[in-house]
């Protein structure tokens, strides 16, 4: 198996970690859907607007047309969720990332590198939400699926880890989607410990009706000393 290293991000890896960032989100679709679909919640809805369409035009085929409707709107509200999360990343602090990480005290990236080949990439910044202070939020995790098995995220973290150490943080936040199992099975694995259960994104109405929330994880430096 190919070896790897750590290192500190460089301009040339740009369009590569983004591509990286956005295919590692938008990935998560299918699960994302499937979990919309056990809602049931969302087959009472479903139900709801069958029975509706039925009684005022007494047609099942008006119906089953309207049902598809909100099936395919659904689906469109759930992948708009995480398309719009991209985008949002990445006219923020993935836009500039060495000035964003890297001429900032607190933050730093790094992309774990194999034979010429960027297999991964994670970020480190002071965590912004209230009571966050001598917090650092591990941000930006993603190794690519044909890279995945070899350890690469765990050692991410790791350094992630070291680097707040170093740095005087006392503890090392994150937010992830509960469609991430690998990637919560990992955090758990390494000692992280969920604290809360979140949303972040913009269209709360919908993302609360499709149960689209982030878990906080979080591992205390002063803990493990």
């Amino acid at each position: 198996m190919t070896e790897y290293h750590i290192r500190l991000y460089q301009d040339s890896d740009y369009h590569t970690v983004r591509d990286i960032f956005a295919g590692g989100i938008t990935e998560h679709y299918p699960v994302a859907l499937r979990h919309t679909f056990s809602l049931p919640r969302v087959w009472i809805l479903v139900l709801t607007v069958f029975l509706l369409a039925l009684v005022t035009t007494g047609s099942f085929i008006v119906s089953s047309v309207a049902v598809a409707v909100v099936i395919l709107v659904l689906s469109l509200i759930n992948i708009n969720i995480l398309i719009s999360y991209v985008r949002t990343s990445l006219a923020g602090d993935m836009l500039d990332i060495k000035k964003h990480y890297l001429q900032r005290d607190g933050c730093c990236f790094w992309v774990a590198e194999s034979e010429g080949e960027i297999v991964g990439m994670v970020a480190a910044a002071p965590f912004p939400h209230p009571g966050g202070q001598n917090q650092v939020e591990l941000k930006r995790l993603s190794v690519p699926k044909k890279h995945r098995g070899r350890g690469i995220g765990k050692a991410l973290c790791k350094t992630v880890i070291d680097f707040a150490q170093k740095s005087g943080y006392q503890a090392v936040v994150l937010g992830t989607s509960q469609y991430q199992m690998d990637s919560m099975n990992l955090y758990k694995r390494l000692g992280f410990k969920i604290t809360a259960k979140a949303t972040y994104y913009s269209n709360y109405y919908f993302t609360k009706l499709l149960d689209f929330v982030d878990f906080i994880f979080q591992y205390d430096l002063l803990k493990q000393q």
